[in-house]
């Protein structure tokens, strides 16, 4: 029996979200605009002798503090990224910025709820000029900042599955045949896959005069005529699913032979990020109670339910403590170092022992967003197999960023 332990890992040890320092400016950015807030608000309520107002606005410096804890996660983290003290590097920094805002929001929601009920049996007189406008600044700040830390737009997320309309390496291939400068694509922007041929540079293309024809690693064949579409020839045919084989392009007499590589696509868990996440959810939650006040105060005001007030409270603790929750949840398992991603796990198990291997011991947890270890002991008894013919196999997990590979042979 022999024994051979391989540690491969593709990307150093930074395990850093993309866009890592724009969310980082972002955040700083937001925080600026909500401590400008609190002092207006603060130095407004003294000279004018509006208590209400000063409350408002020591209430913008918790929402303050609370974004900075985001901030600092992002630029401790971006520091320290390179620090070798960090086993496994400082990816986990905004999780746990994350699980830390988590908590000081279900407390918010527990203060909020406690101080609502109160209200309810024992309602307060309110001064609803003040508190009005109060809360309607409040919601603006709130959207104002929503909308920086999200960029302007809403594509934060990383979807589950492929990005429609993007083309990643592997389904791009830049061809060179003879005088032609050619792109081949494997196109799926809403539509079932085809190949698509693009004219760079070159004589002009006809679609009877190219071909295509696909080898899978089985061995099965298939030919695919092509159609003109005006700027591209496309295959008649669809592309069956996975998009793992050897392409042959023919163009005349001419033909060259590119490689599609099938690449798993984890869970959108596995690219998110938490620490944004949760800066936007302590804006929105905020937001979301403005709300609430505004319509329970303006119901007060108008037919006099004082305790519409108190119950808008209520509400708006249930929806906080609920994000919370959650937060709570998706941040602690990271933590934890829980399976972030059970399919793909499994997926990577099956590359494994599809072809007569056995996986003796698996381990993948999440290094930081859009960053995958793994720990892989496998048995097999064909000599020839190395670490680097598994890497080759589990190159299509394009998340596995730190992969440590044992290799036991059996006779």
């Amino acid at each position: 029996m022999n024994n051979t332990t391989i540690i491969e890992n593709f990307h150093g040890h930074v395990f850093l979200g993309e866009g890592h320092e724009t969310s980082e400016r972002r955040t700083w950015a937001v925080i600026w605009l909500c401590g400008a807030m609190m002092l207006i608000e603060i130095v407004g309520g003294l000279l004018f002798g509006s208590i209400a107002v000063i409350a408002d606005g020591l209430h913008m410096s918790t929402h303050a503090g609370a974004l900075l804890l985001a901030a600092l996660a992002y630029t401790f983290a971006r520091k320290h990224a390179d620090n070798r003290n960090f086993t496994f590097g400082t990816g986990k920094f905004g999780d746990l910025a994350g699980f830390s805002s988590a908590i000081v929001l279900a407390m918010i929601a527990l203060l909020i709820g406690y101080e609502s009920v109160i209200r309810l049996f024992a309602p307060v007189a309110i001064h609803f000029a003040q508190a009005i406008p109060i809360a309607v600044v409040g919601l603006a700040v709130n959207i104002a900042s929503a909308w920086l830390l999200s960029g302007g737009d809403h594509h934060h997320g990383h979807s589950h599955g492929r990005s429609h309309g993007d083309h990643h390496p592997d389904e791009s291939q830049q061809i060179e045949l003879g005088k032609r400068t050619l792109r081949l694509d494997v196109f799926e922007d809403g539509v079932p896959p085809r190949f698509r041929i693009y004219r760079e540079a070159g004589p002009e293309l006809t679609a009877a005069a190219v071909s295509i024809e696909t080898k899978r690693p089985d061995g099965s064949l298939k030919r695919f005529a092509m159609a003109n579409r005006g700027d591209f020839l496309e295959s008649v045919d669809e592309i069956p699913e996975p998009h793992q084989f050897s392409a042959n392009v023919n163009v005349g007499k001419l033909s060259t032979t590119v490689e599609f590589v099938e690449h798993e696509h984890t869970h959108a868990s596995v690219g998110s990020d938490n620490n944004m996440r949760a800066a936007i959810v302590h804006v929105l939650a905020d937001a979301a109670v403005s709300v609430l006040v505004i319509i329970g105060l303006f119901l007060a005001w108008v037919f006099g339910w004082l305790w519409m007030d108190p119950l808008a409270g209520i509400v708006g603790s249930l929806v906080i403590a609920n994000w919370a929750y959650g937060l709570v949840i998706d941040t602690g398992t990271i933590l934890l170092d829980m399976n972030p991603d059970k399919a793909m796990t499994e997926n990577l198990r099956q590359s494994i022992e599809s072809d007569g291997d056995r996986i003796a011991d698996l381990h993948v947890w999440r290094l930081g967003p859009g960053h995958l270890g793994a720990v892989i002991s496998v048995v097999t008894s064909d000599s020839k197999r190395d670490q680097k013919f598994y890497r080759k196999r589990l190159s299509r997990f394009r998340s596995l960023s730190h992969l440590t590979i044992e290799v036991e042979l059996t006779s």
